[in-house]
């Protein structure tokens, strides 16, 4: 039996009746993919030497937040480590994905549009660029309406009691979460709207829950302090502010103002996920930053990223947290004459042990974040940090070099970790695995049980394992 249609049809086939629908889906998501995989194929080797014209050819020296989004680009080009179908974005065809996936590199302009001020949750201080009903050609309504920023994809799905404008305004580009979007004449500032979209499963949408806008914020300030707690991570961990927020009670109603930290000119700001990425000509970004910043030795600017990461994660599972900061969240700062720093964006969805969190419940709006124990803990620590960030770039290297780099991730934790996670994670037969399929395309809510499925487990071997009794 050869191609995806048939092994799916021949699956559905046997399934149970009332998950055979999910089959179908997962059939759509694989050919979606498919055509996304060739286009980007077709496309990619032109897209990246337009990079390597726009912004040198070397992506080493793509400094300062200005050419962050080229670096994004980069890292969009390559395929997720773990799902299948991760280029499948429902309803987009090839024209919109040219126009607006961050593979392509496109720059377009925001819609607007326009919500009364008292039917508007806001917090924060927007930029003093933000656009005023007026400039936007509503006059009439300057003093008892907000502009609120739309993605194209979104515009024409707004709410009809929504006041919309007419005159797109602001140039961005997007990031590599492609509902993120850089501000062209401010990229310190990245806007995430809504889009009626779906990927990494049918049940993944990517609106914006206002709750998760709450989240970010609450997440923000909650690692602030543990930072404050930890003095050796003051200078070493960098956080995206996040308390900027627009929102009315609609998913496709809402905005989230990050604004990145100051003194990052002189910095290559490296989202994690562009560490596998290879610039023009196929050369490897890994290498090209060890070049830089580490004469060459790539094995020691891996060293020096995962030491810090593992150092500062370890250090939240004791204070009873954990992130969902996979690579496309995390960024590796590196400026001449300094110690790597990592700046962390996008903070929602942690999961917090108030019963170990010295700063007890701090302000989620999901109940789903506090846990009553570590596992759920644990299980975030193992899929995210563990997986996504490290065997993600394990399993890019040769043997040899795999090999060394799962060592010293070994050798760590060993040093990092706590007793109890050192057993749970490198010492564990099995390791948590996420069922990304099975719970965001296959099988609906009510049938696999899923709480949230961007945290729903199945298990798999354990690519890190230790005999705790040899050591």
């Amino acid at each position: 039996m050869t191609g995806t249609d048939a092994v799916l049809a021949a699956l559905c086939a046997v399934a149970d009746p009332r998950d055979r629908v999910g089959f179908e889906h997962f059939a759509e998501e694989c050919r979606q993919a498919g055509r996304a995989n060739r286009l980007l194929a077709d496309a990619g080797p032109a897209v990246r030497d337009g990079l390597a014209a726009r912004y040198g050819p070397d992506p080493s020296g793509w400094i300062g937040l200005g050419s962050a989004a080229a670096l994004d680009t980069l890292a969009a080009h390559v395929d997720h480590p773990i799902h299948p179908t991760a280029r499948a974005r429902s309803g987009l065809d090839a024209e919109a994905l040219r126009r607006y996936a961050p593979e392509y590199h496109p720059s377009f302009r925001l819609r607007w549009a326009l919500l009364p001020g008292d039917a508007t949750t806001r917090t924060g201080t927007l930029p003093a660029w933000w656009p005023t009903p007026t400039e936007l050609g509503r006059p009439r309504l300057e003093r008892s309406h907000l502009a609120l920023p739309v993605h194209p994809l979104t515009f024409d799905r707004l709410p009809s009691a929504v006041v919309r404008t007419d005159r797109p305004y602001l140039d961005v580009r997007p990031t590599l979460s492609m509902r993120t979007v850089v501000v062209a004449r401010d990229p310190a500032v990245h806007l995430k709207l809504p889009l009626p979209i779906a990927t990494l499963g049918r049940l993944n949408r990517r609106t914006i829950k206002p709750g998760t806008l709450v989240d970010g914020a609450a997440g923000q300030r909650l690692l602030a302090e543990l930072i404050a707690r930890e003095p050796r991570f003051r200078e070493r961990v960098l956080l995206a502010d996040e308390q900027t927020t627009l929102h009315a009670d609609d998913e496709l109603l809402g905005t989230l103002v990050r604004r990145y930290p100051a003194g990052l000119d002189a910095a290559l700001v490296l989202p994690a996920a562009a560490l596998l990425a290879r610039a023009a000509a196929g050369t490897p970004v890994l290498d090209r930053v060890a070049e830089r910043f580490y004469g060459g030795d790539r094995f020691a600017l891996l060293d020096a990223y995962l030491t810090l990461l593992l150092d500062w994660q370890t250090t939240l599972f004791r204070y009873g947290v954990a992130l969902e900061s996979h690579p496309q969240n995390v960024s590796l700062v590196l400026a001449e004459d300094r110690a790597p720093r990592l700046l962390f964006k996008d903070n929602d969805g942690p999961r917090v042990n108030p019963a170990r969190c010295p700063l007890g419940p701090a302000g989620f709006a999901d109940a789903r974040t506090y846990s009553p124990d570590d596992g759920p803990l644990a299980d975030l620590f193992v899929t995210i940090t563990v997986h996504l960030c490290v065997g993600a770039i394990a399993f890019a290297l040769p043997p040899a070099e795999r090999e060394r780099l799962l060592r010293l991730v070994r050798d760590r934790l060993d040093e990092l970790a706590d007793p109890w996670l050192r057993r749970r994670v490198p010492a564990a037969d099995r390791l948590p695995v996420k069922a990304m399929v099975t719970a965001g395309t296959l099988l609906d809510k009510a049938r696999s049980g899923a709480a949230d499925i961007n945290k729903y487990y199945t298990t798999g071997p354990n690519y890190l394992r230790w005999d705790a009794d040899s050591r």
